[in-house]
């Protein structure tokens, strides 16, 4: 595809009458799984959409993430629950244990409906990430390796300027860059701003298999650190989980080895299998470490530029709530565009309105969550009580607290729709 404004080429469809009509021009920043997403209702709705992703390839791995609630709606209207579940982890549920192994707890992935704390739909980032990859690829156009560099928007389109160098205007552009959106910034201002960060820091890798992990996630936890191992769809590897508190933090969140060295030094003396899991931190290919922070603006939008998924309305990881917030919101987002006649201020309005109460449910249960893993001391506040119907009531909102339009009368295509379109690079 062109990228010269005076060549650019935009793709045509054909209407049953022969008549030429052309969709709406739209970027979407970001390749996990907010984007993706976004993506496919997007083109089924009758956009033309560019996904640019500034790594140059789909990061595999990754976290476990979870589908509860509506969100397993939203797998099914996107016509992927077959292809999500076939990609899943297969984890029959966790076992909480002391330093010795012995079992604590137990909890199983059919508890409440497969919406418990293990989910029936759980997945590992990198592999929900490629189901949706897969799904788009052949009628979006994905460009790796490359980022926005500058953005300026007048009121009928956005100009864009491409790291690499291209030049091309767009209808609308959608932020789907994660907790560090770089268009958030951009656009929004500082991270500093709208990131608040909750005390606790994650990180995951992979390990070699060498500690009998079956179907079932282990977990050990004092004094308000954790260390974990789960099973992956690769038997002969296991993911390893760590989390501490940490009041701030300043680590930069590309320099790995720095990230390598917290962890480390946080984590040392612990007990359980810490050290030996641990003792892999230097050979995985898939390290990730961030805190638990949330993202909360007043507003997801300005102008012709909105925000989704993470970069928006991040709930932490400790929300297990995440990958739902991202497919629920792609869901909502193109269609309220589309029901708006992509009207940028009507649509991106519909899609705030329907969605905030849902998100600020999620993100409570998120700060709940850290809050109850704090080591008590004489100044920290009481724990809340969770067997109370108010926490029954909150978990049901951030679960099923948000309504799906059927949108009749709006486009369709049809999950399977679009035309071929060639990406400039495609992992």
């Amino acid at each position: 595809m062109s990228v010269d404004d005076s060549k650019q080429e935009h793709t045509v469809r054909t209407g049953e009458q022969g008549t030429r009509v052309s969709g709406p021009r739209v970027l979407v920043a970001g390749a996990s799984i907010a984007g993706p997403a976004l993506a496919h209702w997007l083109r089924r709705r009758g956009a033309e959409v560019t996904v640019v992703e500034r790594a140059p390839e789909l990061r595999p791995g990754g976290q476990a993430v979870d589908a509860r609630g509506v969100a397993k709606e939203v797998i099914r209207r996107m016509g992927l629950d077959a292809a999500v579940r076939a990609a899943c982890t297969d984890t029959a549920g966790a076992h909480i244990v002391d330093a010795d192994g012995q079992v604590l707890e137990t909890f199983r992935a059919d508890d409440d409906g497969g919406d418990g704390f293990i989910a029936d739909i759980e997945i590992l980032r990198g592999d929900l990430s490629q189901v949706l990859y897969d799904d788009t690829r052949d009628g979006v156009e994905y460009v790796f390796g490359d980022r926005i560099a500058e953005l300026s928007q007048d009121a009928d389109g956005v100009d864009v300027v491409f790291a690499g160098g291209d030049r091309r205007r767009f209808d609308l552009v959608i932020g789907a860059d994660g907790l560090h959106s770089q268009l958030r910034a951009m656009v929004f201002g500082p991270r500093e701003h709208f990131i608040h960060h909750l005390g606790l820091v994650l990180a995951f890798y992979s390990v070699p298999n060498e500690f009998g992990v079956d179907r079932w996630m282990i977990d050990y936890q004092e004094a308000g650190r954790s260390a974990g191992l789960r099973p992956v769809p690769d038997t002969t590897r296991a993911m390893a989980m760590f989390s501490f508190p940490a009041a701030d933090f300043d680590v930069d969140y590309r320099d790995v080895a720095a990230q390598k060295r917290l962890l480390r030094e946080r984590m040392d003396g612990f007990g359980w299998l810490t050290q030996r899991i641990l003792a892999h931190v230097d050979d995985t290919p898939d390290f990730y470490l961030d805190q638990v922070a949330q993202v909360v603006m007043d507003r997801w939008s300005s102008g012709r530029v909105g925000l989704l998924g993470d970069a928006a309305f991040s709930a932490s990881p400790m929300s297990g709530a995440g990958t739902g917030l991202a497919l629920i919101g792609a869901y909502l987002l193109a269609g309220e565009l589309a029901a708006a006649g992509w009207d940028p201020e009507a649509g991106f309005a519909g899609y705030e309105t329907r969605m905030r109460s849902f998100v600020e449910a999620n993100q409570e249960i998120g700060r709940l969550h850290v809050h109850s893993l704090q080591s008590p001391g004489p100044d920290a506040e009481p724990s809340p009580d969770f067997a109370g119907e108010w926490f029954t009531e909150l978990v049901e909102r951030a679960i099923n607290g948000v309504e799906l339009p059927d949108y009749a009368g709006v486009p369709d295509s049809g999950a399977s729709a679009g035309l071929p379109m060639i990406s400039s690079a495609k992992p």
